[in-house]
């Protein structure tokens, strides 16, 4: 049996920690970890941080900030914001945390995103 290599780009998996708290670079918001899962943006304005190849894994060198830029999915599906690095143009889907006990995401903004014609 051969063994297969497993380049990032193939990873789908969660890897690392990722889920500590931190302050949103955008406007500022202390952000808990979340109770399940890991906590990938700011829950007041959704925008994110350009840190990971793969979930977790705060590989990427990028750094920039990720606007949300489009929402998708469904009620009995799950909603994931889309969020666009302002660096480099990379588009990456976030699972929304609008149920999170503590700190849930601002059920308000993700309509407003919804609203965007983009």
């Amino acid at each position: 049996m051969k063994a297969r290599s497993h380049r990032v780009s193939d990873r789908t998996n969660f890897l690392g920690t990722g889920n500590d708290p931190f302050e949103c670079l955008r406007c500022g918001t202390r952000v808990l970890p979340l109770v399940t899962g890991f906590r990938n943006h700011c829950p007041a304005c959704l925008w994110s941080r350009h840190v990971d190849d793969v979930p977790g894994d705060r590989q990427n060198a990028c750094g920039g900030l990720m606007e949300p830029i489009d929402l998708e999915g469904s009620e009995g599906a799950g909603w994931f914001l889309v969020h666009r690095c302002v660096e480099c143009g990379a588009v990456r889907r976030n699972r929304t945390a609008e149920k999170d006990p503590r700190q849930p995401d601002d059920w308000d903004r993700i309509i407003d995103l919804s609203a965007n014609d983009r």
